[in-house]
């Protein structure tokens, strides 16, 4: 302390105490983030109220009403909410993941032809379980219905479960079934709603590992069952083979967190806010649409109103009698001392479509979807739509790698270990070594490609990628079309082979119909003018 400030301390502790607070506050604001973001004396972060804490407060504990809302502004509650959520659905996953199996043929000391061959053997074996409702539990779905339904109900409540069961059926090959499980129904037990190990449904051991998931038997908010609440109790993983019993569809936004967030979460509260607006505008609209005459009188009168009232059937509130009913047209009595004072809406309004479309460019940014894509509108140039895509796409193949770790590869490596086991699928050592059975389940899984606004420029590039080798024929087939190219070129060679031989076969039909005179078959006016023709060009 200087010796000014030990004057003022003697003489008035107050003014030396404020000096002091004032000195902290100016080192506070001086010092990195405390100028800017952190500070907390400007008056433009002053009435900033903050708060912060876990996973488990900022997440886990506001799940329910995150949940709740998202789907409601997904039935019905805002068109852009449930563009946003189809358009991350169809993209991602569309007619389905569709496995490629692509085994180490290094790893497993074969040749590429005994690779190829025990490839199309799997996927031929997987597409008889997968294009089948039998890999349903439920049997409704096959299993790229399920990727759509998995997915979707992952992106609204902000995870999903799958169970991996075994059930023996008629017909069916394979025993192994998928049960999808709802968000809602993965949660604690009345008695353990207080043990820090449990965290909504999920349980943890001391180490910080989940060991386990419990689920309830019937749906919570479900009024159907009035039967007390059960729940079972699924571990993570089998304790004698390591195999997952419970798939859990997530994207992690916070470390330590147990459960997803809704995809909608960041902007819910904006997404209603429009919601809100937009049908207020239209409401208005539809008012100064609406042509009504009402007529003043200036004493009681038993006379019948001039024209016609709102027709019975064009009435939506004749119950409430303290409302009067508008409709094109309608010229509607008024009782004595009654006077109707119209407002004028001034709708259309012109400046709806330009604030809309600045908050729906938020939206997206948020979303990390670009505003084209989010109202399907490409009205810019072939660069700024084929960046918009590009973008896009950057976000889709991470949901997509996302999606295929926690749902389709578990499930395919489920599927292929009963194969092998069946002896469907001849694989040795499958299950001596961990390494060799990773050589056996490695795969791809090929979902939509972005599509092409020019489909020649994109051709064109495919072909100098190739050539160049920055790529593969193989690679460019899948993100042009989503196609395998060693099936094309099988199916080319396929439709070559056919077209010869109806080439071939309609050339002999032509050449065995071309024996008849032919002096015969000529026209004899069209004859004498090829000679005249003839005989000039001689001249």
């Amino acid at each position: 302390m200087n010796p000014i400030d030990r004057v003022i301390k003697a003489v008035s502790p107050e003014k030396a105490l404020k000096r002091e607070v004032a000195r902290k506050r100016l080192s506070m604001i001086n010092s990195g983030y405390g100028n800017y973001g952190g500070n907390s004396v400007k008056k433009s972060v002053i009435g900033w109220t903050h708060g912060g804490g876990s996973h488990r407060e900022d997440i886990e504990d506001n799940i329910d009403p995150l949940r709740q809302r998202s789907r409601d502004l997904y039935y019905g509650g805002s068109n852009i909410a449930t563009g946003a959520v189809k358009r991350l659905r169809t993209n991602t996953v569309g007619t389905g993941l569709h496995l490629k199996s692509t085994v180490n043929e290094e790893t497993l000391g074969i040749t590429a032809d005994e690779a190829r061959k025990l490839e199309e053997t799997i996927e031929r074996e997987f597409a008889h379980w997968a294009n089948s409702t039998n890999c349903d539990l439920e049997r409704l779905d096959n299993f790229y219905q399920l990727q759509q339904l998995a997915l979707l109900n992952a992106l609204l409540s902000g995870d999903s479960f799958a169970l991996m069961k075994t059930t023996k059926r008629t017909g069916s090959i394979y025993d192994l079934r998928v049960e999808l499980i709802e968000a809602d129904r993965v949660s604690t037990p009345d008695g353990e709603t207080i043990n820090p190990l449990f965290c909504e449904g999920v349980e943890k051991n001391k180490a910080g590992e989940v060991v386990a998931y419990h689920i309830s038997k019937f749906h919570p908010l479900s009024f159907a069952d009035r039967n007390p609440r059960e729940w079972v109790r699924v571990e993570a993983y089998g304790q004698k083979t390591g195999r997952k019993n419970i798939l859990h569809i997530m994207n992690r936004e916070r470390i330590g967190q147990v459960r997803g967030v809704p995809f909608l979460s960041p902007v819910i509260e904006t997404i209603k806010q429009l919601g809100r607006y937009t049908e207020a505008e239209v409401v208005a609209a539809v008012v100064s649409g609406l042509i009504t005459v009402f007529i003043e009188k200036e004493s009681a009168s038993d006379d019948s109103a001039f024209g016609e009232v709102v027709p019975e059937e064009m009435q939506v509130d004749a119950e409430d009698e303290n409302s009067i009913e508008l409709a094109p047209g309608a010229v509607i009595d008024l009782g004595e001392g009654e006077k109707a004072n119209m407002t004028t809406p001034g709708r259309p309004n012109s400046n709806f479509d330009p604030f809309v479309m600045a908050v729906i460019k938020q939206i997206g940014a948020a979303l990390e979807i670009p505003y084209e894509i989010l109202i399907m509108a490409f009205t810019n140039n072939y660069s700024a739509s084929r960046a918009a895509i590009l973008e896009f796409f950057k976000v889709i193949k991470m949901y997509r790698e996302w999606f295929i770790a926690d749902f389709c590869q578990p499930i395919y490596e489920e599927w292929l270990c009963e194969a092998v086991a069946k002896g469907r699928v001849q694989a040795p050592g499958f299950f001596n070594d961990p390494i060799i059975k990773d050589a056996y389940c490695s795969a791809e899984w090929n979902g939509p490609s972005a599509g092409q606004l020019d489909p020649v420029k994109e051709v064109q590039a495919a072909e100098l990628r190739v050539q160049g080798g920055y790529s593969t024929r193989e690679k460019e087939a899948t993100e042009l079309t989503g196609t395998d190219f060693y099936k094309n070129v099988k199916q080319r060679k396929r439709e070559e082979e056919l077209l010869k031989e109806v080439t071939g076969s309609a050339k002999k039909g032509f050449n065995a119909g071309d024996t008849g005179d032919k002096e015969s078959d000529t026209d004899p006016d069209k004859e004498a003018d090829r000679q005249d023709r003839e005989e000039e060009t001689e001249e």
